[in-house]
Protein backbone atom coordinates (compact mmCIF):
# COMPACT_ATOMS: atom_id res chain seq x y z
CA UNK A 1 0.00 0.00 0.00
CA UNK A 2 1.12 3.65 -0.57
CA UNK A 3 1.26 5.51 2.62
CA UNK A 4 2.88 8.53 1.19
CA UNK A 5 -0.47 10.71 0.41
CA UNK A 6 -2.27 9.16 3.69
CA UNK A 7 0.86 11.06 5.66
CA UNK A 8 0.69 14.12 3.55
CA UNK A 9 -2.38 14.89 4.63
CA UNK A 10 -1.90 13.28 8.48
CA UNK A 11 1.07 15.14 9.25
CA UNK A 12 -0.53 18.17 8.10
CA UNK A 13 -4.01 17.77 10.05
CA UNK A 14 -1.60 17.05 13.04
CA UNK A 15 1.02 19.89 13.21
CA UNK A 16 -2.28 22.03 12.48
CA UNK A 17 -3.75 20.62 15.54
CA UNK A 18 -0.18 20.68 17.55
CA UNK A 19 0.15 24.26 17.50
CA UNK A 20 -3.28 25.05 18.52
CA UNK A 21 -3.04 22.63 21.47
CA UNK A 22 -3.04 19.39 20.55
CA UNK A 23 -0.92 16.34 23.01
CA UNK A 24 2.58 16.80 21.03
CA UNK A 25 4.20 16.59 24.37
CA UNK A 26 3.83 13.75 26.66
CA UNK A 27 1.44 13.74 29.10
CA UNK A 28 2.14 13.13 32.85
CA UNK A 29 1.89 10.23 34.12
CA UNK A 30 -0.79 11.01 37.14
CA UNK A 31 -3.45 12.14 34.36
CA UNK A 32 -6.50 10.14 34.05
CA UNK A 33 -8.93 10.06 31.14
CA UNK A 34 -12.18 11.71 32.10
CA UNK A 35 -14.46 8.82 30.23
CA UNK A 36 -13.36 6.19 32.48
CA UNK A 37 -11.29 4.67 35.25
CA UNK A 38 -8.68 2.32 35.61
CA UNK A 39 -9.22 -0.56 38.56
CA UNK A 40 -6.71 -3.74 38.73
CA UNK A 41 -9.28 -6.01 40.79
CA UNK A 42 -8.22 -8.56 43.10
CA UNK A 43 -6.10 -11.62 41.65
CA UNK A 44 -5.59 -9.47 37.77
CA UNK A 45 -2.24 -10.53 37.72
CA UNK A 46 -0.59 -7.02 37.06
CA UNK A 47 -0.03 -4.46 39.19
CA UNK A 48 1.85 -2.64 36.57
CA UNK A 49 2.65 -3.30 32.63
CA UNK A 50 4.52 -6.14 32.31
CA UNK A 51 8.17 -5.31 30.61
CA UNK A 52 8.76 -5.87 27.32
CA UNK A 53 11.99 -8.25 26.43
CA UNK A 54 14.47 -6.70 23.96
CA UNK A 55 16.31 -9.60 22.70
CA UNK A 56 13.24 -11.52 22.01
CA UNK A 57 11.63 -8.41 20.18
CA UNK A 58 14.62 -7.74 17.93
CA UNK A 59 15.10 -11.49 17.41
CA UNK A 60 11.35 -11.95 15.94
CA UNK A 61 12.34 -9.09 13.86
CA UNK A 62 15.71 -10.60 12.14
CA UNK A 63 13.70 -14.23 11.77
CA UNK A 64 10.61 -12.00 10.06
CA UNK A 65 12.99 -9.66 7.78
CA UNK A 66 12.78 -11.50 4.43
CA UNK A 67 10.50 -10.43 1.67
CA UNK A 68 6.79 -12.06 2.34
CA UNK A 69 5.04 -10.80 -0.99
CA UNK A 70 4.46 -14.19 -2.40
CA UNK A 71 2.09 -16.51 -1.06
CA UNK A 72 5.33 -19.17 -0.07
CA UNK A 73 7.19 -16.42 1.52
CA UNK A 74 3.92 -15.32 3.51
CA UNK A 75 3.58 -19.06 4.26
CA UNK A 76 6.78 -19.28 6.06
CA UNK A 77 5.83 -15.84 7.89
CA UNK A 78 2.66 -18.00 9.04
CA UNK A 79 4.72 -20.36 10.45
CA UNK A 80 6.97 -18.39 11.99
CA UNK A 81 3.80 -16.69 14.12
CA UNK A 82 1.88 -20.08 14.46
CA UNK A 83 5.01 -21.36 15.99
CA UNK A 84 6.11 -18.52 18.39
CA UNK A 85 1.99 -18.26 19.41
CA UNK A 86 1.92 -21.98 20.49
CA UNK A 87 4.93 -21.65 22.19
CA UNK A 88 3.14 -18.75 24.26
CA UNK A 89 0.08 -20.81 24.91
CA UNK A 90 -2.35 -19.93 22.31
CA UNK A 91 -4.38 -21.41 19.76
CA UNK A 92 -4.32 -20.09 16.47
CA UNK A 93 -7.09 -19.73 14.41
CA UNK A 94 -6.80 -19.13 10.31
CA UNK A 95 -9.33 -17.03 8.13
CA UNK A 96 -8.92 -18.00 4.71
CA UNK A 97 -10.41 -14.94 2.10
CA UNK A 98 -9.95 -14.52 -1.07
CA UNK A 99 -6.18 -14.39 -2.03
CA UNK A 100 -4.89 -14.51 1.82
CA UNK A 101 -5.03 -15.85 4.88
CA UNK A 102 -5.44 -13.88 8.50
CA UNK A 103 -4.35 -15.66 11.76
CA UNK A 104 -6.02 -14.84 15.37
CA UNK A 105 -5.95 -15.85 18.54
CA UNK A 106 -8.07 -14.65 21.46
CA UNK A 107 -7.17 -15.37 25.42
CA UNK A 108 -10.78 -14.95 27.45
CA UNK A 109 -10.98 -12.39 30.29
CA UNK A 110 -12.06 -13.44 33.68
CA UNK A 111 -15.10 -10.75 34.00
CA UNK A 112 -18.39 -10.87 32.55
CA UNK A 113 -16.95 -7.41 31.26
CA UNK A 114 -18.45 -6.79 27.23
CA UNK A 115 -15.97 -5.80 24.55
CA UNK A 116 -12.74 -7.82 23.40
CA UNK A 117 -9.55 -5.67 22.94
CA UNK A 118 -8.07 -6.52 19.18
CA UNK A 119 -4.36 -5.92 18.86
CA UNK A 120 -3.47 -6.40 15.08
CA UNK A 121 -0.56 -6.16 12.26
CA UNK A 122 0.02 -7.03 8.56
CA UNK A 123 2.45 -9.19 7.82
CA UNK A 124 3.05 -9.28 4.36
CA UNK A 125 5.49 -6.29 2.32
CA UNK A 126 5.63 -4.86 -1.03
CA UNK A 127 7.50 -6.78 -3.56
CA UNK A 128 11.28 -5.87 -3.45
CA UNK A 129 11.50 -5.09 0.64
CA UNK A 130 12.16 -7.57 3.56
CA UNK A 131 10.12 -5.38 5.65
CA UNK A 132 12.24 -5.00 8.99
CA UNK A 133 10.34 -1.94 9.88
CA UNK A 134 7.20 -2.30 7.55
CA UNK A 135 6.21 -4.44 8.99
CA UNK A 136 8.45 -7.35 10.78
CA UNK A 137 8.23 -4.11 13.87
CA UNK A 138 4.91 -4.51 14.11
CA UNK A 139 4.40 -8.19 14.13
CA UNK A 140 7.32 -8.59 16.82
CA UNK A 141 5.73 -6.11 19.30
CA UNK A 142 2.64 -8.35 18.84
CA UNK A 143 3.83 -11.22 19.68
CA UNK A 144 5.74 -10.08 22.84
CA UNK A 145 2.14 -9.21 24.10
CA UNK A 146 1.10 -12.87 23.19
CA UNK A 147 4.02 -13.75 25.77
CA UNK A 148 3.51 -11.26 28.16
CA UNK A 149 -0.34 -11.60 28.45
CA UNK A 150 -0.95 -15.63 27.42
CA UNK A 151 -0.69 -16.41 30.90
CA UNK A 152 -1.87 -13.58 32.83
CA UNK A 153 -5.48 -13.13 33.68
CA UNK A 154 -7.16 -10.11 33.24
CA UNK A 155 -10.52 -8.75 33.15
CA UNK A 156 -11.09 -8.37 29.65
CA UNK A 157 -10.48 -10.86 26.22
CA UNK A 158 -7.22 -9.81 24.65
CA UNK A 159 -7.61 -10.81 20.96
CA UNK A 160 -4.43 -10.91 18.56
CA UNK A 161 -4.71 -11.01 14.77
CA UNK A 162 -2.23 -10.90 11.60
CA UNK A 163 -3.52 -10.06 8.77
CA UNK A 164 -2.44 -10.49 5.02
CA UNK A 165 -2.38 -8.22 1.86
CA UNK A 166 -2.42 -4.68 3.48
CA UNK A 167 -0.02 -3.74 1.23
CA UNK A 168 -2.51 -4.19 -1.98
CA UNK A 169 -5.48 -2.97 -0.72
CA UNK A 170 -6.20 -3.89 3.44
CA UNK A 171 -7.55 -7.29 2.20
CA UNK A 172 -6.81 -8.77 5.00
CA UNK A 173 -8.35 -6.42 7.46
CA UNK A 174 -11.14 -5.74 5.70
CA UNK A 175 -12.23 -9.46 5.75
CA UNK A 176 -11.55 -10.12 9.35
CA UNK A 177 -13.68 -6.97 10.21
CA UNK A 178 -16.29 -8.17 7.97
CA UNK A 179 -16.36 -11.84 9.39
CA UNK A 180 -14.22 -12.70 12.66
CA UNK A 181 -14.53 -8.65 14.54
CA UNK A 182 -16.93 -9.65 17.28
CA UNK A 183 -17.85 -7.51 20.65
CA UNK A 184 -14.74 -5.33 20.18
CA UNK A 185 -14.03 -2.47 22.69
CA UNK A 186 -11.58 -1.50 20.51
CA UNK A 187 -8.62 -1.91 18.25
CA UNK A 188 -5.05 -1.38 18.04
CA UNK A 189 -3.14 -1.39 15.00
CA UNK A 190 0.34 -1.30 14.37
CA UNK A 191 2.06 -0.26 11.32
CA UNK A 192 6.05 0.18 11.50
CA UNK A 193 7.20 1.22 14.75
CA UNK A 194 11.09 1.07 14.92
CA UNK A 195 12.60 3.82 13.02
CA UNK A 196 13.91 6.84 14.25
CA UNK A 197 15.72 9.86 13.83
CA UNK A 198 17.42 12.79 15.88
CA UNK A 199 19.01 14.98 13.95
CA UNK A 200 17.44 18.42 12.91
CA UNK A 201 15.73 18.27 9.77
CA UNK A 202 15.22 14.70 9.46
CA UNK A 203 11.30 14.42 9.91
CA UNK A 204 9.87 15.72 6.81
CA UNK A 205 6.38 17.42 6.28
CA UNK A 206 4.29 18.37 3.53
CA UNK A 207 4.47 21.79 2.52
CA UNK A 208 2.85 24.18 4.89
CA UNK A 209 1.88 27.66 5.57
CA UNK A 210 2.76 26.83 8.94
CA UNK A 211 6.17 25.91 10.86
CA UNK A 212 5.93 22.22 11.80
CA UNK A 213 6.37 21.54 15.65
CA UNK A 214 9.11 19.49 15.49
CA UNK A 215 11.83 18.60 12.83
CA UNK A 216 13.15 15.33 14.57
CA UNK A 217 11.43 11.87 14.00
CA UNK A 218 12.03 10.87 17.43
CA UNK A 219 8.39 10.37 18.36
CA UNK A 220 5.59 7.80 18.26
CA UNK A 221 1.80 8.43 16.47
CA UNK A 222 -1.03 7.17 17.55
CA UNK A 223 -4.12 8.15 15.46
CA UNK A 224 -7.77 7.44 16.45
CA UNK A 225 -11.09 8.32 15.80
CA UNK A 226 -12.81 10.97 18.05
CA UNK A 227 -15.73 8.80 19.79
CA UNK A 228 -12.98 6.57 21.51
CA UNK A 229 -10.93 9.06 23.88
CA UNK A 230 -10.41 5.89 25.86
CA UNK A 231 -7.98 4.16 23.08
CA UNK A 232 -5.80 7.18 22.59
CA UNK A 233 -5.57 8.44 26.30
CA UNK A 234 -4.26 4.61 27.44
CA UNK A 235 -1.44 5.76 25.21
CA UNK A 236 -1.11 8.77 27.96
CA UNK A 237 -1.00 6.67 30.96
CA UNK A 238 2.31 5.74 32.04
CA UNK A 239 0.97 2.24 33.72
CA UNK A 240 4.68 1.08 34.65
CA UNK A 241 4.81 3.82 37.34
CA UNK A 242 3.00 2.43 39.59
CA UNK A 243 5.55 -0.47 40.22
CA UNK A 244 8.57 -0.44 38.11
CA UNK A 245 11.05 -2.65 38.08
CA UNK A 246 15.28 -2.51 37.41
CA UNK A 247 14.47 -3.94 33.93
CA UNK A 248 11.39 -1.44 33.14
CA UNK A 249 13.54 1.49 34.29
CA UNK A 250 15.71 1.01 31.92
CA UNK A 251 13.40 1.18 28.74
CA UNK A 252 13.22 4.91 27.41
CA UNK A 253 9.55 5.65 26.15
CA UNK A 254 9.41 7.34 22.89
CA UNK A 255 7.40 10.53 23.31
CA UNK A 256 3.92 10.17 22.34
CA UNK A 257 1.87 12.47 19.11
CA UNK A 258 -1.61 12.25 19.30
CA UNK A 259 -4.41 12.79 17.34
CA UNK A 260 -8.10 12.93 17.44
CA UNK A 261 -10.03 12.20 13.66
CA UNK A 262 -13.46 13.08 13.51
CA UNK A 263 -16.16 11.32 11.88
CA UNK A 264 -14.01 8.14 11.76
CA UNK A 265 -12.48 9.91 8.71
CA UNK A 266 -15.45 10.28 6.86
CA UNK A 267 -14.39 14.25 6.37
CA UNK A 268 -11.00 13.06 5.66
CA UNK A 269 -10.92 10.12 3.07
CA UNK A 270 -6.75 10.29 2.06
CA UNK A 271 -6.58 8.94 6.24
CA UNK A 272 -8.55 5.61 5.10
CA UNK A 273 -5.57 3.59 4.02
CA UNK A 274 -4.29 1.32 6.76
CA UNK A 275 -5.59 -1.53 8.89
CA UNK A 276 -7.77 0.49 11.18
CA UNK A 277 -9.84 1.74 8.49
CA UNK A 278 -11.91 -1.47 8.03
CA UNK A 279 -13.19 -1.22 11.89
CA UNK A 280 -13.82 2.63 11.81
CA UNK A 281 -16.05 2.02 8.55
CA UNK A 282 -17.80 -0.55 10.77
CA UNK A 283 -18.35 2.03 13.68
CA UNK A 284 -15.50 0.42 15.78
CA UNK A 285 -13.47 2.48 17.95
CA UNK A 286 -9.39 2.12 16.38
CA UNK A 287 -6.21 3.49 16.41
CA UNK A 288 -3.11 3.17 14.60
CA UNK A 289 0.09 3.45 15.99
CA UNK A 290 3.12 4.15 13.92
CA UNK A 291 6.60 5.84 13.43
CA UNK A 292 5.17 8.15 10.21
CA UNK A 293 6.81 6.09 7.81
CA UNK A 294 8.22 7.67 4.95
CA UNK A 295 8.09 11.14 6.13
CA UNK A 296 10.97 9.60 8.52
CA UNK A 297 11.98 6.54 7.13
CA UNK A 298 14.49 6.69 3.99
CA UNK A 299 13.98 2.86 3.83
CA UNK A 300 10.39 2.77 3.48
CA UNK A 301 9.35 0.13 0.56
CA UNK A 302 12.72 -0.47 -0.09
CA UNK A 303 15.27 -3.33 -0.30
CA UNK A 304 17.40 -1.44 2.75
CA UNK A 305 14.47 -1.91 5.42
CA UNK A 306 16.46 -4.16 7.03
CA UNK A 307 17.11 -5.00 11.19
CA UNK A 308 20.30 -2.88 10.97
CA UNK A 309 18.47 0.00 10.03
CA UNK A 310 16.07 -0.26 12.91
CA UNK A 311 16.73 2.59 15.97
CA UNK A 312 16.66 -0.43 18.72
CA UNK A 313 15.96 2.06 21.79
CA UNK A 314 13.25 3.40 20.17
CA UNK A 315 11.49 0.29 18.79
CA UNK A 316 12.19 -1.38 22.14
CA UNK A 317 10.29 1.98 23.90
CA UNK A 318 7.71 2.06 21.28
CA UNK A 319 6.83 -2.03 21.96
CA UNK A 320 6.75 -1.05 25.52
CA UNK A 321 4.14 1.89 25.25
CA UNK A 322 1.59 -0.54 23.30
CA UNK A 323 2.00 -2.98 25.99
CA UNK A 324 1.59 -0.09 28.67
CA UNK A 325 -1.83 1.10 26.68
CA UNK A 326 -2.76 -2.69 26.19
CA UNK A 327 -1.93 -3.23 30.42
CA UNK A 328 -4.46 0.02 31.07
CA UNK A 329 -7.69 -1.57 28.23
CA UNK A 330 -7.15 -4.40 29.69
CA UNK A 331 -7.44 -3.76 33.11
CA UNK A 332 -9.76 -0.99 32.92
CA UNK A 333 -13.65 -1.13 34.36
CA UNK A 334 -16.47 1.40 32.74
Amino acid sequence: MRKQWVWSVLLGVVIAIALIGSNLNQRSADTTASSYQTTLPTGNGFLAAPPVDAQRLLTDVEALSFRRFTEADRSRARDYIRQSLEAAGWTVQTQPFEAGINLYAERPGTEPIPGTVLLAAHYDTVERSPGADDNATAVATVLEAARLFGQQPTPRTLQLAFFDLEETGLEGSIAFAEEVADNLRGVIVLDMIGYACHESGCQSYPPLPITPPTDRGDFLAVIGDQGSPFLIESFSEDSLSANPSEQTAQITLPQILTLAVPTFGRLTPDLMRSDHVPFWRKGIGAVLVTDTANFRNPHYHQPSDTLETIDRSFFVGSAQRVVNAITTLLTTLD
